[in-house]
């Protein structure tokens, strides 16, 4: 196969952009797309009664692949599949650096005609060294560029996650929840089928963009083990890379045959394969996205010792479950720490042995000068590495409504924490019966760039996974 290097990083960083194919029945999404897309757009289209529509949005349509001036880097392609392989060679032909195929039926169909068109697709882009994405795909969602898979991923400033996924879907609804919670995209692409370019050609590239901190993916299958491997290797000696399989289970395989014609890939197997390679093996999406998260806001962790903070009795209990289930471990404070705690803790109806149930002794309120107290107090602790601790929407969150400065006061703290920290810093917001009120307090802490979980169990799971790849690195 030729070396598509080149083609590919025109594709993902493109100046122009062709959409060939768009139709009104679909509200003319893909120009829609580009709406916000900081080069030149172009549409080809032959049928008459489409032209207007498109031509209404300031976009001028030419009906031959052709006409269009310049140098076309991103030709995205919504034809019939028995058109595809014309337009493909139409893009080989004007020298594009390459193409998105939305059109599915191939051989994700299991049937021979798909099959034998992919095929055909794939021989006449590799015969003219084009980067040919999918078929059966969503394309790139280049943030920055504003390249858009759906009218609803933001666009401007890029963010730190490189995303690979073999499911369009996934791709859009990662971007969407990771922003949702502070974990944003660099380049994103969904590729579908995988042709002519397989997992490892993105790893690859997003392995030397400058733009990308992390990498994660969504991945059903791929052609060749031995050469993702070899990829993984590659990236993860120089960023972090976690990846989500799709497909594990039997029933999940033959989705997968169905989905992108990926072959199955048993469960073992693949997850030697990610270790062996440094990457970190995640299961969902919100998996996917709580790893992130550990990732890119919290510092590296020295070690699984945790120091926990719990607003109550249960509380505490459960905190300290979830987080020795994960792998972590939560130890005796040293007996310097509890003489200082002695000092100012409030023993009624709290404990300081740690976890420390605290509610009585900031006032839950986390108003108090005693919250600061007790995060240096395990800051300082040589028993401590790690420090997790529960926001408590359900005593909090009518105080919070009633007086929003109480919660940006308590944050304003904690961000001052964060940034003197030697040690990861993670804080837990469970969805309750004042959901609202909650999600409005979430989305502050994720303003501020700290870390927060939906529950306990997701905390202590994410970084465990983070702090597995942070020893590896020490």
């Amino acid at each position: 196969m030729p070396d598509l290097t080149a083609s590919l990083a025109r594709t993902l960083n493109p100046k122009t952009v062709v959409v060939v194919g768009d139709k009104r029945m679909n509200g003319y999404m893909w120009l829609r797309n580009m709406q916000n897309f900081t080069g030149d757009v172009y549409s080809v289209q032959l049928d008459p009664n489409e032209i207007p529509g498109i031509e209404e949005m300031g976009i001028k349509n030419f009906t031959s692949l052709a006409d269009v001036p310049g140098d076309i880097d991103y030709v995205l392609c919504a034809v019939p599949r028995q058109i595809a392989p014309r337009i493909i060679a139409d893009c080989a032909a004007r020298g594009v650096g390459g193409v998105a195929l939305f059109t599915s039926g191939f051989a994700e169909t299991g049937e021979e005609e798909g099959a034998t068109l992919q095929a055909e697709l794939g021989k006449i882009a590799r015969d003219g060294s084009l980067a040919l994405i999918g078929p059966n795909c969503m394309g790139v969602y280049n943030a920055k560029l504003g390249v858009r898979q759906s009218g609803e991923q933001v666009t401007g400033e890029a963010g730190p996650v490189g995303f690979i996924s073999q499911s369009g879907t996934h791709a859009i609804n990662f971007s969407l929840t990771g922003a949702a919670q502070g974990v944003r995209i660099s380049t994103s692409i969904s590729i579908g089928n995988a042709e002519v370019l397989d997992v490892p050609d993105y790893v690859d590239y997003l392995t030397q963009d400058d733009d990308t901190k992390v990498i994660a993916m969504y991945v059903e299958g791929t052609k060749d083990g031995r050469r993702l491997i070899e990829s993984l290797r590659r990236a993860t000696a120089k960023k972090p890379v976690v990846v989500w399989k799709g497909g594990v289970t039997a029933a999940g395989a033959r989705a997968t045959a169905s989905h992108t014609a990926s072959l199955a890939t048993s469960t073992a197997i693949w997850d030697a394969v990610v270790k062996q390679a440094g990457a970190i093996a995640t299961v969902s999406i919100d998996d996917t996205v709580d790893v992130l998260k550990a990732l890119l806001f919290c510092k590296p962790a020295a070690g699984r010792r945790m120091g926990l903070m719990a607003m109550t009795g249960g509380q505490s209990v459960v905190i300290t479950d979830a987080f020795e289930r994960a792998g972590q471990q939560v130890p005796r404070l040293t007996e310097d720490s509890y003489a200082k705690l002695a000092d100012f803790f409030n023993i009624i109806g709290g404990s300081y042995q740690n976890p420390l149930d605290m509610g009585g002794t900031i006032g839950f309120g986390g108003q108090s000068d005693n919250l600061e107290r007790l995060l240096d107090i395990l800051e300082e602790d040589a028993n401590v590495d790690a420090i997790a601790m529960e926001l408590a929407s359900g005593f909090l969150a009518r105080r919070w409504q009633a007086d929003p400065s109480s919660l940006d006061s308590m944050l304003d703290l904690l961000v001052k924490h964060k940034e003197r920290s030697t040690k990861p810093f993670l804080t837990t917001l469970h969805p309750g019966h004042v959901e609202e009120i909650a999600a409005q307090a979430r989305a502050k802490v994720v303003e501020r760039e700290l870390p927060v979980f939906h529950s306990f169990e997701r905390a202590a799971r994410a970084l465990s996974l983070a702090t597995d790849y942070w020893l590896r690195e020490t």
